[in-house]
This record gives C-alpha cells, structure tokens and sequence, in this order.
C-alpha cells in the first residue's frame, strides 16, 4: 500500500475525529504517501499530523456560492491537479455526503467508503467502487478507523491516536500562570450551556489558582465570553481573535479544557490536555469527546450542574489542580 488518499472535508469535529485513522495507516503501512482533501478553513490542523504528506485544501463552502465564476473554475481545476496524477491505491470517503463523493470522484484510484445504510447521504454509496457497512452505534472515531480498517484489510487495535502535536501559545495577554480553557461559544444554539453555570464553574476554577481564558469566534460569542467573565469576576480574559494554529497553541499550553460541543473541545482532547465536554442538546455516546485523559459530562435533555462539570475536571486533573493552587498561592 504506496498511496492512499483520505477525503474529510468538514467540520472541525469531524477532521479531528478521522486523525487516529490516519495514524492507523502509519503504524501499519511506514512507507505510505498519505494524502489528505480536506476544507481550507481547517489545512493547519491536518498539517499538525506527522503522518500525512500532503494537504489538499478544497474550497466547496465557498465555491458554491459564485459556482460558474472564472475564479472558481480556475481554482477547482488546479484543485484537480494537485491530486496524484498516478493515482492511488485507495481512496477513501469518510465524509459520506454527495460532495465529499464528487470530490473522490476527481482523484484516480479505487474509491471505497460507506454503503447506503451507513452513510450520511445515501446517494453518496453508489459512486463509490467498494462499499462498507459501518454500525452507526459506534462513536465517530471507531466510525473512522472501522471504515479505513476495511478499505485497507487490517482491524483497528488499542486506544486512538490523534498523532497531533503544537507548541504553546506565548501572547503578551496570556497568562503565566496555569489557565483552563473555557470554550463557552457554539453555533448551534442547542450545545449551549446556561451563562451562570459558566460563571459558576468560573469560581472552582479560579478557587484552584488558574485563569479562566474564554476564546470566541463569532461577535456573539465575543459578547456571550465578555458576559461570562464578567460574572468570574477576576482571573478571567477574553482572548482576542485567533486563526486556528494560534487556537491550537493555546489549548496546547492549557492546564485544562473545558467546553460544549464544539470543534475546539475535541481539538484540545486531541492535544492531550485535560479535557471535559460539557453536553446538553447532543449524546456524547455518538460524537462524544475521546481520547485518555477526556471525558463526558451531560446528554440530551440532561444539562449538568457547574458542580457535576467540577467534579470530573478534579477526576481527570486532580494532583495537578493542586499543584496549580499551590504554585498560586
């Protein structure tokens, strides 16, 4: 197995959850060319990865809303140039949408991915030239490495292996001493966790010697963090605009993570910080966060208290908070 081609395009979540299956590959096939489609806004987090050589940026979200535009031709033809003009072993969908097939259509090579029942979108399976059933019961990680195990002829074995590694952030505003990540800001309005909570939660945090940092990406989420840490009171900073390397940085460098279902809660768990996801309006048993020193707190229907998000920060960290309070005071 020379060359194998991954296409995951989006989100954030879901690049981050297909990480271990390419780590899979590299600790099975050494030699492997590794190469990776994925959306523009998320390059620099795949680029984290040791294992894969190259990252083929795709635009779809934009190009779709100017299609028929000269630019958008010209840039989804050099697009179809970057692929591999031998081709591939295999290609392999994990997105399982009709876009994400279309753009594996582009690239030559055996094209594997999910059968009708187990993909997102159905239409998606009949492009494909081998097909895989893959349990919808699994989380979206086992999901991932299931379905590359059997494009490729191995089954996945031990705990995953996100295979990402960043420095840490050193901005002026960023705090020396040890701070928890509090990631506090969602798109959709269902993940959130009540702003008092939050504030609540704050003082745990500031009680054990540690900064609440609140980053924010949208100007309601600016406002949503500004709220928040007003409510923390002091050791608490709203970070100001970052890209996602330097989002990388600062979870990187975190004592702790702490967030709702989002992108950048998986994305610190894949760090290997401390994490805990918080959920209210999704199961964690489905895209829950995963990896040896996370955990879940909440489902469906069943928000948990600032205590209970507490208690499992102190499960997962509990020598090193005290080591934190001790260095603070």
């Amino acid at each position: 197995m020379q060359r194998i081609l991954l296409v995951k395009t989006t989100s954030l979540g879901d690049v981050i959850h297909c990480l271990p299956a390419a780590s899979d590959i590299a600790a099975l096939y050494p030699q492997a060319s590794i190469d990776w489609v994925v959306e523009e806004t998320y390059v620099d987090i795949v680029r984290l990865h040791a294992a894969v050589t190259r990252v083929l940026p795709v635009a779809v979200r934009r190009w779709r809303k100017s299609l028929f535009s000269r630019q958008t031709r010209e840039e989804i033809s050099a697009f179809r140039r970057s692929l591999a003009p031998a081709g591939y072993d295999r290609v392999i969908d994990l997105q399982g949408l009709a876009k994400s097939a279309l753009i594996a259509r582009m690239a030559i090579g055996e094209r594997h991915g999910l059968d009708r029942a187990s993909a997102r979108e159905w239409i998606a399976a009949l492009t494909y030239h081998r097909r895989h059933a893959v349990s919808w019961s699994l989380d979206a990680v086992a999901r991932n490495r299931t379905l590359v195990g059997d494009a490729l002829g191995y089954t996945p074995r031990g705990a995953p292996d996100y295979g990402i590694a960043a420095a840490p952030a050193g901005f002026d505003w960023l705090s020396a001493a040890p701070y928890c990540v509090c990631l506090s800001g969602t798109t959709d309005a269902a993940k959130l966790w009540p702003e008092d909570r939050w504030g609540e939660l704050g003082q745990h945090i500031r009680a054990a010697g540690m900064t609440c940092v609140l980053p924010a990406g949208t100007a309601a989420e600016q406002k949503r963090a500004e709220r928040i840490a007003h409510a923390i009171g002091g050791n608490a900073v709203v970070a100001p605009e970052l890209d996602l390397r330097q989002l990388a940085g600062v979870l990187a460098g975190a004592a702790l993570v702490i967030g709702v279902d989002t992108g950048l809660t998986h994305l610190g768990a894949a760090l290997g910080r401390p994490t805990v996801g918080i959920f209210c309006g999704t199961s964690p048993a489905a895209t829950g966060v995963i990896a040896s020193r996370a955990c879940n707190v909440g489902d469906v229907a069943r928000t948990p208290t600032p205590q209970a998000v507490w208690d499992a920060a102190l499960a997962l960290t509990g020598a090193a908070v005290l080591a934190a309070t001790a260095v603070a005071l």
